[in-house]
């Protein structure tokens, strides 16, 4: 499907400005407006051939049907659970998704968390020199904890 006359985008949740800026390259006029109820939405749309949304804006069978020119809708996160598939595919509106976009977010967050339950970093209030023989002890009991919790053995 070819979106030869994909001119303007509304992006009506917070995004990175390298979003818009991307946009922007690629020829597209952008128009960044949050926090809309339903009838500034679609009122905003009448205008807009795509939409960029999060997991704030509900993209509803009333917003599909009533934006004319609307052509495509880009969910950035996993999810599309805050749009209305059923409405979006009888109108012919092409609805995307970044599935993977935060993986490495996650794995990070995963990572620290995992060397939180060292007790080396989870506590934000005091700085400590440490040294490898201090954190020995630490060492052990993560790795009890891991082995229990994951059934991961080292």
């Amino acid at each position: 499907m070819a979106f030869a006359n994909l001119r303007k985008v509304l992006i009506s949740d917070s995004l990175d400005p390298c979003c818009r800026k991307i946009l922007q390259d690629g020829g597209l006029q952008v128009v960044e407006k949050q926090n809309l109820s339903k009838e500034e939405l679609i009122a905003e749309l009448q205008d807009c051939q795509g939409l960029i949304v999060r997991s704030a804006t509900k993209v509803t069978a009333d917003v599909i049907n009533a934006a004319e020119k609307l052509q495509v809708v880009g969910r950035a996160g996993t999810g599309v659970d805050n749009v209305d598939l059923e409405a979006a595919t009888r109108k012919g509106v092409l609805v995307m998704n970044t599935p993977n976009g935060n993986s490495l977010s996650a794995a990070e967050l995963t990572c620290g968390m995992i060397i939180c339950l060292t007790s080396v970093v989870s506590d934000g209030q005091t700085w400590h020199v440490m040294s490898i023989s201090s954190m020995l002890p630490n060492l052990e009991a993560w790795k009890n904890h891991v082995t229990e919790a994951f059934q991961f053995h080292f």
